[in-house]
Order: C-alpha cells, then sequence, then structure tokens
C-alpha cells in the first residue's frame, strides 16, 4: 500500500470523519481551510480511487466517494509495511510492545487470546 500525501492525507481524514459518500464539492467545501481549485480536489479523489484508497458511486452527473477501508485498516496496513522493512521483526515487534502504554499493551493481549482461541 502507497503512503499518502499530503493533501490525500487531509482529504482522506474528511471522509473517514463523515458517515456517507460526499461528491468532489462537497469535500471542497469541507477542506475550506485550503484555498483548492475545484479541479485539485477532483484530481486528488481520482487519484485516491486508482490508488484504492477510495470507491465512486455515480450520482446523476457527479460521482460520489466513500473510503474502500476504514482508517484503522490503513494505519495497521502501515505499521504491518513498516515492520517489513526491519531486518528483524522479532526485534522490532519487543521494541514495540515495550514503547506502548498498559492500556495500549492489554489490548494487544486481548486481540492475541482472541486470535488464539479462533
Amino acid at each position: 500500500m502507497k503512503g499518502l500525501g499530503e493533501l490525500e492525507r487531509s482529504i482522506m481524514d474528511i471522509l473517514w470523519a463523515e458517515s456517507g459518500a460526499l461528491t468532489a464539492r462537497e469535500v471542497g467545501r469541507l477542506i475550506a481551510d485550503r484555498d483548492l481549485a475545484p479541479t485539485t480536489v477532483m484530481t486528488v479523489l481520482d487519484r485516491l480511487t486508482r490508488k484504492g484508497f477510495l470507491e465512486r458511486t455515480r450520482d446523476g452527473r457527479a460521482w460520489r466517494y466513500e473510503p474502500a477501508e476504514s482508517r484503522d485498516s490503513y494505519i495497521a496496513e502501515l505499521m504491518l509495511e513498516a515492520l517489513d522493512l526491519t531486518g528483524d521483526r522479532s526485534a522490532a515487534l519487543t521494541r514495540f510492545a515495550q514503547a506502548v502504554s498498559g492500556p495500549e499493551a492489554e489490548i494487544l493481549r486481548r486481540a492475541l487470546t482472541e486470535l488464539e482461541e479462533e
């Protein structure tokens, strides 16, 4: 999975925060803190669709965009890609486990236990 550029990430944050699909115009309004041309928003949405981050459906003359996966799925994929970069996965996982907080460690324990029980 390829990473996201700054503008792509801003647009994905908007779409992840919404409960439904949005048009390019709606995304443009929600990213109003930047002075972007509507064509720029449409180009980025198209690029995100081609990269597999978004799905789009026709709504009259417009397209509606929504995330293909949740933010959590994207972050988990980034974490796995980072783990692939290490020469020693065990050392990296051990260091990660040592760095997380107590509540985060408990969440990991619970998730691993659930996986073992399946």
